[in-house]
């Protein structure tokens, strides 16, 4: 069974013992992908009602990508966990000869790699819902403009906590180019997000007193 199989209350259970997984990156990705649910529900409380016939290819075209983004951050909550194992296995590789820790070092290099790439996509998948948002709070349904806000308070979080995973396992690679391109990488996804979101849900809180 995959972890986006199990029951939620199993999946709390597990994420609050001492195994590693699921952990923060799969709950940044599964956070991600929660927001991107809420503005597809929005989408749908939308679609085919006559006060809002004028704008349904737009919210039609904004489901679309929620939906895409939410598949994915599904699949990045997953792949989360299985960049963990990796890394596990990495580093229970034997170390007992000068060509084994070579071999272990390399292994684990890789892997580490991997569980960088991961969070860093799951930061900008959920970043990419944002810009869903706006149109979201001023063209859906406006009994639903509340879960709009949840939706980019939720995304925001996501960003922000797969951006912690990334930076944790920066400090273990070697590869430097590779580390200032991801942090280059960071900096842009971080450089107005909380303008972005704050922007957004003054727009929502706006939505919520008309």
């Amino acid at each position: 069974m995959t972890l986006l199989q199990v029951p939620i209350t199993e999946f709390l259970d597990q994420l609050a013992t001492k195994e590693p997984v699921p952990g923060g990156g799969s709950v940044a990705a599964v956070s991600g992908a929660m927001a991107a649910g809420l503005i597809s529900m929005v989408c749908s409380l939308t679609l085919g009602k006559k006060k809002y016939a004028e704008v349904e290819d737009e919210i039609r075209a904004l489901m679309d990508r929620s939906e895409s983004l939410r598949r994915e951050l599904q699949e990045l909550a997953e792949a989360d966990v299985e960049a963990f194992r990796r890394l596990s296995v990495a580093y229970k590789l034997p170390r007992e000869t000068s060509a084994d820790i070579a071999i272990r070092r390399d292994a684990i290099q890789a892997a580490t790699r991997i569980a960088t790439d991961v969070p860093l996509r799951t930061a900008q998948a959920a970043a990419a819902i944002l810009p869903l948002c706006s149109p979201a709070a001023q063209k859906g349904n406006s009994a639903a403009v509340s879960d709009v806000g949840v939706a980019v308070l939720l995304a925001q979080a996501a960003v922000r906590s797969a951006l912690l995973n990334v930076e944790i396992n920066l400090n273990s690679l070697e590869d430097q180019f590779y580390v200032r391109e991801t942090r280059a990488e960071v900096a842009k996804l971080t450089a107005t997000l909380h303008d972005d979101t704050e922007a957004i849900m003054a727009l929502v809180n706006q939505q919520l007193q008309a």
